[in-house]
């Protein structure tokens, strides 16, 4: 079984990609493999809703940047963790478009298997980052991965991360019960609903 990690700071080495090492590494300690993807420091498109993906499921109509080679990834693994910093109260915005990009076109890849969300911050908006996150993983029936707290890493300069002894301490327990559940479940996603989808949108 494998786990998916997405890196959604722009700095590859930053204090995001602290917090999800150590998850990395009690995976491994866990008998669970993972891949940390950095979604690098060029430029991300948003979703335009131009619903290209529907006529050919499976990747974004643009291939241009690093979306689809992403989303590709997780048709091979059996769960996705996503980190971001916090920008403004916010995930960083690339991550975010990278996220719904994926989830819209190609969502049999992600839909049913286990997910959680990292925000990594120097002082405040984590518990915005975090939320926002986590919600897309709910639509799309992805049992979200509890820990012993929010998923919350602290450190401002580059290394900062390290020092913040109970965040690391989650992101282990985050990743020893990611590994308990894959095994409960033997790496199969959540059957979901067994009835077409009812939309009701209100205005008629």
């Amino acid at each position: 079984m494998k786990v998916l990690m997405i890196n959604g700071s722009p700095r590859k080495s930053g204090n995001t990609s602290i917090a999800l090492a150590e998850i990395v590494g009690r995976l491994e300690k866990l008998g669970i493999e993972s891949e940390i993807v950095w979604i690098g420091n060029k430029p991300v498109r948003g979703c335009m809703a131009c619903n290209k993906c529907k006529e050919n499921p499976g990747a974004c109509v643009f291939n241009d940047d690093i979306c689809n080679e992403i989303s590709a990834k997780m048709n091979g693994c059996d769960a996705l963790i996503v980190g971001s910093p916090v920008y403004w109260g916010q995930p960083n915005g690339a991550v975010l478009s990278v996220v719904q990009r994926m989830f819209y076109s190609n969502g049999t890849a992600f839909r049913g298997k286990p997910a959680a969300a990292v925000a990594v911050c120097r002082r405040g908006g984590a518990t915005a980052v975090f939320q926002s996150l986590n919600m897309p993983f709910q639509m799309m029936n992805m049992p979200v991965v509890t820990s012993q707290y929010w998923n919350i890493v602290y450190g401002r300069e580059a290394g900062q991360a390290a020092l913040d002894t109970e965040g690391l301490q989650t992101m282990r327990t985050l990743a020893n019960n990611m590994a308990a559940l894959l095994k409960a479940t033997g790496g199969k996603p959540l059957p979901g609903s067994d009835e077409p989808w009812a939309p009701m949108h209100f205005i008629r």
